[in-house]
């Protein structure tokens, strides 16, 4: 429904463009998850910039932009409100420590045990959270510091630019992709009201709203160098028990939004990227953030997006990014300040609209109502509660649907020989979720004294099978009746406590595969 990603060349003059108008975009967020956190709005600009920079240099996914974001920030409020931004600074190290880790042992591609249904939920909850973000943009504050929603003049103006925004950005590739429609839509809009004197909020307005009344009058973008300083904290197990959830968790939700936004990159630009050095990246991102007094993060999926639909494709769209962002910290603050918020909005409502997976809608009624289910369900998680538990929730709602729907395929072909031996010809796997109905295949009681269960066409796939077959051995041989397994694997044959003796080993024949089972230490 609304086609805006632009398949524009990789080349130089796009990724300078596209990272200069990422940088722009960047602004009001790092600062707004800052706060989140508790922290200092140079915080978050620093993280910012380093995520950036580093990511963009020796991350997996050229083109994709990391930084401060909303799903890491939630997690360390408690930590700085508890134990303060050193404690903070130090999680964020051990975080990278661990995302390093990841990547060396190459976890990265598991996400692509991640099911389509998954990703199309985190998709569209993702677009809904980053729609649900640009609304406290329309709010302002009143005489007594309470954010009340604007009114009159003020709401219309802000409508009117967001939309000319929107306008910009649509049209403006029809006639001409030499120049990123955004970043033409952000300069026309800030022109237009600083020479109109127009009632707009800016992002000084943004940051003053969110500053305490005595702080406010004097708030700055401007900033220096960020330092290098060791975090000031003791050095004990007590300080390790301490950081060490929060940044197991910090680097878990960075590693899955991360690497589902490459992912998503991937799909729309018709490249690969590579997860395991994305791990690395996003790793060495941390690690340095922790060092340099930045609260750190992971892939942003609307700056990314907005690079991409901007002409960004490679690696020195990020590098621009991040160090115009610099450049704007320490020289350009004044220039940041003044540019409307309704510009800004109007650039992340045009991603909402790119990012929204619209076809969904289409085929809601025509996919299977398992997947249609946990499309939703991932969606709706993804709002109101945070990215990485939606794609857990959805991984293991999806594991359970497959492992149903497989436990169903069980059966067995019944035959009995010449010379009366009755042999079950077994079809679909022995697993968990197949146990039941796979006991309900057999009638010891009524079975000739020689039965022979065959595997030429099933497997036993982990521990739950091979406890339902020595089950099932102990009951033919509490009946006094033979019974005979054949092709079977040999490690599934040395795995069996009741039944091993009863196994027609068939070097031949038998088969040769690895079971899920605790039991091979």
């Amino acid at each position: 429904m609304f086609n805006l990603i632009y398949r524009t060349p990789n080349n130089v003059k796009n990724d300078l463009l596209s990272g200069l108008t990422v940088a722009l975009a960047l602004v009001p967020e790092a600062v707004a998850f800052a706060f989140v956190a508790g922290l200092e709005p140079m915080v978050g600009l620093y993280a910012a910039f380093m995520m950036g920079l580093i990511t963009s240099l020796i991350g997996g996914r050229p083109g994709m932009i990391s930084g401060a974001t909303g799903a890491t920030a939630v997690v360390m409020v408690a930590l700085v409100m508890e134990y303060g931004a050193q404690y903070l600074f130090a999680a964020v190290l051990l975080a990278g420590v661990i995302q390093i880790g990841a990547g060396i042992l190459k976890l990265g591609k598991y996400i692509r045990m991640v099911p389509h249904p998954v990703m199309l939920g985190f998709v569209n909850g993702l677009a809904i959270v980053i729609f649900l973000a640009q609304l406290g943009q329309f709010t302002v504050k009143n005489e007594v510091g309470e954010s009340v929603w604007m009114e009159g003049t003020m709401l219309y103006t802000m409508i009117g630019l967001i939309a000319l925004t929107m306008a910009i950005i649509h049209f403006l590739p029809k006639l001409t992709t030499a120049v990123p429609s955004s970043l033409v839509a952000i300069a026309v809009v800030t022109l237009l009201v600083h020479f109109t004197g127009l009632e707009a909020r800016t992002v000084i307005d943004f940051v003053r709203d969110m500053l305490p009344a005595e702080e406010a009058a004097t708030a700055t973008l401007k900033g220096e160098l960020p330092s290098f300083a060791i975090p000031a904290i003791p050095f004990t197990w007590e300080t390790l028990r301490i950081i060490f959830p929060v940044a197991l968790i910090i680097a878990a939700i960075g590693l899955i939004e991360s690497l589902l936004t490459l992912t998503l990159i991937d799909e729309i630009t018709g490249t690969r990227g590579h997860g395991n050095r994305e791990c690395v990246g996003q790793g060495v991102a941390n690690t340095v953030n922790g060092f340099f007094g930045g609260m750190g993060g992971c892939a942003m999926i609307g700056q990314s997006m907005i690079n991409i639909n901007s002409g960004g494709r490679g690696r020195l769209s990020g590098v621009t990014a991040a160090i115009v962002l610099l450049g704007f910290i320490l020289f350009g603050a004044a220039l940041i300040e003044i540019i409307p918020l309704a510009a800004l909005v109007g650039v992340m409502f045009m991603v909402v609209l790119g990012t929204f997976e619209w076809s969904s809608l289409r085929i809601i009624r025509k996919i299977p109502l398992s997947d249609a289910i946990i499309i939703i369900l991932v969606s709706g998680i993804t709002v109101i509660a945070d990215l990485a538990i939606a794609v857990i929730v959805g991984v293991i709602v999806s594991a359970l649907v497959f492992a149903w729907k497989h436990a169903q395929h069980i059966h067995a072909e019944v035959t009995t020989d010449e010379n009366g031996t009755k042999i079950y010809s077994l079809r679909g796997p022995v697993f968990f979720g197949s146990v039941a109905n796979f006991k309900e295949l057999f009638t010891p009681e009524t079975d000739p004294d020689n039965v022979i269960i065959d595997f030429v066409r099933s497997r036993v796939s982990d521990h739950s099978g091979i406890e339902a077959l020595d089950g099932l051995a102990e009951k033919y041989t509490a009946l006094g009746k033979n019974l005979s397994i054949r092709h079977l694997s040999k490690e599934c044959i040395q795995l069996l406590e009741k039944a091993g003796n009863l196994c027609e080993v068939n070097v031949l024949e038998d088969p040769d595969y690895h079971v899920a089972t605790d039991k091979l230490g």
